[in-house]
């Protein structure tokens, strides 16, 4: 594993092994988990009971991972809180945590489940890992213990972390995350500096990070843009939001956006909307699931490139302000009108004809859509909208966004708000914007909560248009844009340098150990 926290400038490298990939695909698991929550309690409960529930949630997790290797499976991914669930305080939280040791330190708690304290559940994953010969990522609970004479050391003389772990084919740890933005989790504290994770196997780079931390630019962007993965490993305890991030929606718009392969998996709890895992590719989604019907978990699998770059199916690069600034604009609206996508004042243009050219625009934002619709529903209305500025209550993320959606109802002041089915087909759209970042996330989200693996396509010059004919019914088509260094409070700058110099000096390691080799 290598892992370099914005703590240090440095990296500590120990014994680095030169891993030249073997394999040009393999065969991915994720897992949706519906979690056994515990009971409601204002008090801590003791060790042993709290090792009860999650040894519940691991019987459970124990027939994936074992259903995984049977279809050979080379590495599984389970949910974020998918062994206690989410609702704690710091004090209730505490008997489900374990010491996770650095994986630097070579451990594989399988055969040595006393070394670092008591870590039942460390040693049970590495055994689940190792006798069915297969990586397997877990997120838990970790505990490290501070000196009360630092002023940040919390009350009870510990640092607890969300955390995730992957032990490899022989039940090594071979990787450890904190997770960095936490979202409503009182229970845990934020890392000093966001850690960037990445691990080598027989079938690629890895990194990986944890469901809230996909809307920053660090580890997310950096793990991708600095540190070359291949492939990121998602565990999310992911609530649905309509109409623009709903798991499978983003999550398959990210991995298409970034160039890289996303194992997700959620947690499955229809009451908190929370559902929809996937396996996605940057070019389309591999298999994805999305059910709120039932309480059952699910495993999905699927064959993926090793190292999607070098697959003739890659997307190519994109400019995504290209066309946009380019054209001349369509006419505007005189009905040009302000609406809302929860806390974000979007201004919308209605879709009254049945096919036609439409811009609109909000400060520096024009989006540009062309389209034509099969037929105009009469009791459908659909509308352009732009956004550009802080998101949200928080205004801590700073997005960029042009979406056609469908309104709830035919009052244009149901604009934005969440709506799950649709009628109206759509046999030609095209849609573009002025985007000043150039991390833009194409999305089409269809009626009933569906993707649209290979019916959309985008074009270098940033337009994201259909392809194949006539669309299923459309709820959303979206450019979901972050503009990350216009973030409130951004890390984004400074951390990238950071990144670059620890990129070098490791390129140069490498180098130097290959030259030795030579020799």
């Amino acid at each position: 594993m290598s892992t370099f926290s914005f703590q240090t400038s440095v990296a500590v490298f120990g014994l680095m092994t030169l891993h030249v990939s073997a394999l040009d695909t393999f065969i991915a698991a994720v897992y949706e988990h519906a979690v056994i929550l515990p009971n409601k309690t204002e008090t801590p409960v003791s060790q042993d009971d709290a090792l009860l529930l999650m040894n519940k949630n691991l019987d459970i997790l124990e027939r994936a991972i074992k259903q995984a290797a049977e279809q050979d499976a080379q590495i599984i991914v389970t949910p974020e809180d998918a062994l206690y669930g989410w609702k704690f305080t710091r004090e209730t939280i505490f008997p489900y945590l374990e010491d996770i040791p650095d994986p630097q330190t070579t451990w594989i708690p399988c055969e040595d489940p006393h070394r670092f304290g008591r870590t039942p559940i460390q040693a049970r994953l590495s055994c689940l890992a190792k006798n069915n010969s297969i990586y397997v990522l877990a997120n838990i609970g970790d505990k490290k213990p501070c000196n009360s004479s630092d002023s940040t050391c919390p009350a009870n003389g510990y640092y607890q972390y969300n955390t995730n772990v992957v032990y490899n084919e022989k039940g090594k740890l071979v990787a450890r995350y904190h997770k960095y933005h936490l979202y409503s989790e009182p229970q845990f504290d934020v890392p000093e500096k966001p850690e960037l994770v990445t691990f080598d196997t027989p079938f690629g780079r890895f990194g990986m990070f944890t469901c809230f931390d996909i809307l920053f630019h660090d580890p997310a962007v950096t793990l991708v843009k600095d540190f070359h993965v291949d492939t990121i490993l998602f565990p999310t305890a992911w609530m649905n939001v309509l109409p623009l991030l709903t798991a499978i929606e983003f999550h398959s718009a990210w991995a298409m956006g970034m160039g890289v392969n996303l194992l997700a998996a959620n947690i499955h709890h229809v009451h908190l909307n929370m559902a929809g895992s996937g396996i996605y590719a940057p070019h389309s989604p591999k298999v994805y699931h999305y059910d709120v019907e039932t309480g059952l978990g699910k495993i999905l699998l699927s064959e993926v490139d090793s190292h999607p770059r070098n697959s003739s199916a890659y997307p190519i690069a994109v400019n995504w302000s290209a066309y946009a600034t380019t054209i001349k604009p369509f006419p505007v609206q005189k009905n040009t009108f302000r609406g809302f996508i929860r806390k974000d004042m979007f201004n919308f243009t209605e879709l009254f004809e049945n096919s036609g050219n439409l811009t609109v625009c909000q400060k520096d934002l024009c989006c540009h859509l062309s389209y034509r619709m099969l037929r105009k529903e009469e009791n459908e209305v659909y509308v352009l909208g732009a956004f550009t500025g802080l998101h949200g209550r928080r205004r801590r993320e700073y997005w960029q966004v042009c979406t056609m959606l469908k309104c709830k109802t035919t009052d244009l002041t149901t604009c934005g708000q969440p709506v799950e089915t649709a009628l109206t087909r759509f046999d030609m759209f095209s849609l573009s914007g002025t985007f000043e970042t150039e991390y833009v996330f194409p999305e089409v989200l269809l009626t009933k909560i569906q993707l649209s693996p290979g019916k959309f396509v985008v074009l270098k010059d940033g337009r994201l248009v259909n392809k194949n004919g006539l669309s299923e019914p459309i709820l959303t088509v979206s450019l979901f844009g972050r503009w990350y260094t216009k973030d409130s409070h951004s890390i984004s700058g400074s951390t990238s340098n950071l990144a670059t110099t620890y990129l070098l000096i490791s390129t140069l390691l490498m180098i130097a150990l290959q030259n030795i080799v030579m020799a």
